[in-house]
């Protein structure tokens, strides 16, 4: 298994659930230049992938504020973690991240989840559960990753 660059967005845009691909293509355009790629390959194929955007990605324009403060700080972005069906329950996901940490080992991130469960995977990865938002009604919470500890 290889931790790879996306070459092209079509590598990692494959993988996603139809609604996602939608979501990503109605503003790929504007933000391919600020936004990173990186996959997992395995018998040449991407099994798992995530976005790492540099500048506030359309879907937390609604935290726009927030957003901001974060990327100020040194924080980036990851968006749209995603493992394939077949390859879930194999850590791929922890995986994933540990590659981009160790590929960038001086990087904060931040993140948010709408779906409590995944609190324990992110935990696991050494994000900390920072706050919750509000996209109109929907909660979210707002992870972070600071490899110093800092935060």
């Amino acid at each position: 298994m290889t931790f790879e660059p996306c070459l092209n967005n079509e590598q990692f845009l494959k993988i996603l659930p139809e609604d996602w691909k939608e979501y990503i293509l109605t503003f790929w355009k504007d933000f391919k230049s600020t936004t990173a790629c990186y996959v997992l390959i395995e018998d040449k194929k991407v099994i798992a992938g995530g976005l790492v955007f540099s500048k506030c990605p359309p879907d937390m324009f609604y935290a726009i504020n927030e957003s901001n403060k974060w990327f100020e700080k040194g924080y980036l972005y990851l968006g749209f973690i995603f493992v394939i069906e077949e390859k879930r329950h194999q850590n791929l996901g922890s995986i994933w991240l540990n590659h981009l940490k160790a590929k960038f080992p001086n990087q904060k991130y931040w993140l948010t989840i709408e779906d409590l469960k995944l609190d324990s995977f992110y935990v696991k990865n050494d994000f900390r559960k920072v706050k919750s938002l509000f996209n109109e009604d929907q909660e979210e919470w707002l992870y972070v990753f600071d490899p110093k500890g800092l935060m």
